[in-house]
């Protein structure tokens, strides 16, 4: 499988599929963003409708899809079981992740491009790829890659909260029921993995940052955050870092904060 984090020469003489997973937290549409400018051959894909299932407070904000659902949306942008994706956004890649991460998480050739959107130096274009509808076959989620609440909650190693340190400290809380984070998380803001260009801090300064919360590749690793998005990010970084591929706590904060297990503040 090809590294979570490739750069543009990378791209050269290759034969990938670009998605632009642009999102934004405030309500700005990424799908108009995609129709203002995107990255020449770039298809649209929905982090709400594609790369997450029907919000609850049981489930959260951002649940994984239907195995089936994200098959189909897949395919209908013209992404087939062989094609090599390669994901972007204008956010350090912190909402592109998302896709990425899933896709290796079901042994999909897939990687983030380094600094996306914001370090791309060509011109953008308005024209959209009609790419025929491909063949992507449906897998479950393996459960080793995922964490329950209960798992989390229970810390069987390193618990990261992938969220601004603000929300951990629980300083504010715009989203969500409740301030606060799991008990005995770690704060790794995952917007601090990458440079003010987007690309990711250089391997030795990103196992520095994960060393600092207690993580050299030999502990179980869980990573969160407000919907189980930009924790995304955190199981990125650490794979590029070569620590390891950790577990994703999908319902994240948005799950536990609907529950009456009890929620840390402060540093």
């Amino acid at each position: 499988m090809i590294d979570p984090v490739v750069d543009e020469s990378w791209l050269r003489d290759r034969r990938v599929v670009l998605a632009d997973v642009r999102w934004y937290l405030d309500g700005r549409s990424g799908r108009e963003a995609y129709e203002r400018g995107h990255l020449p051959g770039a298809v649209f894909i929905d982090l709400d409708t594609a790369l997450a299932g029907p919000a609850s407070p049981a489930e959260g904000r951002h649940p994984l899809p239907d195995p089936e659902t994200f098959a189909a949306a897949m395919a209908a942008a013209g992404i087939g079981d062989q094609d090599q994706v390669i994901g972007y956004d204008d956010a350090g890649g912190v909402v592109a992740a998302r896709l990425v991460w899933l896709l290796r998480s079901i042994g999909h050739d897939a990687a983030l491009l380094d600094g996306g959107l914001t370090a791309y130096r060509g011109e953008l274009t308005t024209e959209v790829p009609r790419r025929p509808a491909a063949t992507f076959t449906a897998r479950p989620w393996p459960a080793d890659r995922l964490a329950s609440l209960e798992e989390t909650a229970a810390k069987p190693g390193v618990v990261l909260d992938a969220r601004d340190r603000s929300r951990f400290r629980g300083d504010t809380e715009p989203v969500d029921p409740r301030p606060g984070h799991i008990p005995g998380a770690r704060s790794l803001p995952c917007r601090d993995n990458v440079d003010a260009e987007g690309r990711f801090l250089p391997v030795a300064a990103l196992r520095e940052r994960f060393a600092a919360v207690g993580v050299d590749g030999s502990a179980d690793v869980i990573s969160y955050c407000g919907s189980g998005v930009t924790a995304c990010h955190n199981l990125i970084a650490l794979e590029h870092a070569g620590l390891g591929t950790g577990r994703l706590f999908p319902g994240s904060w948005s799950q536990y904060a609907h529950t009456d297990r009890p929620a840390a503040t402060g540093d």
